[in-house]
């Protein structure tokens, strides 16, 4: 897998200026509105950018003002890196976005870098200024190697935020049989994907089942058909164990339904997979035990894809380890992001557990008193 080493944004939201290096596993925590939505969001407005949704996501987010830095007024460029180690070289993805008329934001700077392993010498793409849209897929569409594979990479550092459990969300709507190539941010072809791994993946398919159970004891299986009246449709309908009627979505718990999405995620076909998993909050709504199951997922599947986790659970935070936590401060200024170091909490780690640590607020990070 290629591995998302380094991450440096400068202007973006409450992110003055970060320069972050990634491992396997990282799990961010700190108190409300610390920063660590808005490291997500940067994430989300590239798999927007990726889409050629940019100018798109800029105005359904606020526009410019919104995004950048404190405002247009106070900062002017919102510039972003991001370094991917990949067999036998570095690949690097760097652009600035200035802020322009009508409020948005256009390039002032997109390149593409290449440093093989041993050299000092790395190849450059660049695509000059002006442009509403990245190139990099126009670039990809034309099979330039360079873009064709930078697209990959950006395009594999996928968000997921299954925070909309309401009877409207799409998640408990009926969904195209069809939309099965991967599962969407949202979870809202849950249904198409868990009916594709049941038919041509069974083994994962079990598997998925059986850790649900584990969840919710009383859960026998899902009940998976495209609709009698419309073959290219279906839904999340269910079974409890002894019991012959056909539970729908929307009978299902908020915090279930989250947790059948963040299973189904981590347990997916490693075909499947993205390179990186950026995931917020998955602890909502979630008994403590079925936190414990999920921890030990994300921590499992972190030895095939990177996993970036935003928490602000203490029982969640109870199982990482030290080196794997990043520490997001609200600081005068702006966002810090900070690693911790297993050596200086040497000491206070023969007392205390990691979580109550951050609760005692030793850590940073809050939660605050």
């Amino acid at each position: 897998m290629a591995l998302l080493k380094r991450v440096a944004v400068k202007g973006f939201r409450s992110i003055k200026e970060m320069d972050l290096e990634l491992r396997p596993l990282n799990v961010l925590i700190g108190a409300n509105g610390s920063g660590k939505s808005n490291f997500v969001s940067f994430f989300r407005m590239l798999n927007e950018m990726m889409a050629g949704r940019l100018q798109q996501y800029i105005g359904t987010t606020g526009r410019a003002k919104s995004l950048l830095h404190y405002g247009p007024k106070f900062t002017l460029h919102l510039e972003a890196r991001l370094d991917f180690e990949v067999e036998n070289a570095v690949d690097t993805y760097s652009m600035r976005l200035l802020h322009a008329a009508g409020d948005t934001l256009v390039f002032a700077e997109e390149v593409l870098e290449i440093l093989p392993t041993g050299s000092t010498d790395p190849t450059s793409i660049g695509w000059g200024a002006g442009h509403q849209e990245t190139r990099l897929g126009d670039e990809a569409n034309r099979d330039t190697p360079a873009a064709t594979l930078f697209r990959r990479l950006i395009n594999n550092c996928r968000v997921y935020h299954f925070h909309d459990t309401s009877p409207t969300a799409k998640v408990r709507e009926y969904c195209l049989v069809r939309d099965n190539r991967q599962l969407m941010p949202d979870a809202g072809n849950l249904a198409a994907m868990l009916y594709a791994y049941r038919r041509e993946s069974e083994w994962v398919y079990k598997r998925i089942v059986s850790t649900i159970k584990k969840i919710l004891p009383e859960f026998a299986d899902f009940d998976l058909a495209p609709d009698r009246l419309n073959t290219q449709e279906i839904a999340l309908n269910w079974r409890k164990r002894g019991s012959n009627y056909l539970f729908e979505p929307h009978q299902i718990s908020d915090g279930t339904l989250r947790a059948m999405a963040i299973i189904t995620l981590l347990l997916q076909p490693e075909n499947d997979l993205p390179d990186v998993i950026i995931l917020d909050e998955p602890e909502l709504g979630l008994h403590p035990h079925a936190l414990e199951i999920v921890a030990g997922l994300i921590r499992s599947v972190s030895l095939k894809s990177q996993v970036i986790v935003a928490t602000q659970s203490q029982a969640f935070l109870e199982h990482f380890e030290p080196a794997e936590i990043v520490v997001v401060d609200s600081m005068k200024g702006g966002s810090r992001f900070r690693r911790l170091d297993p050596d200086q909490l040497k000491d206070w780690l023969e007392d205390y557990s990691i979580g109550e640590l951050w609760e005692k607020n030793v850590l940073g990070g809050g939660p605050l008193p």
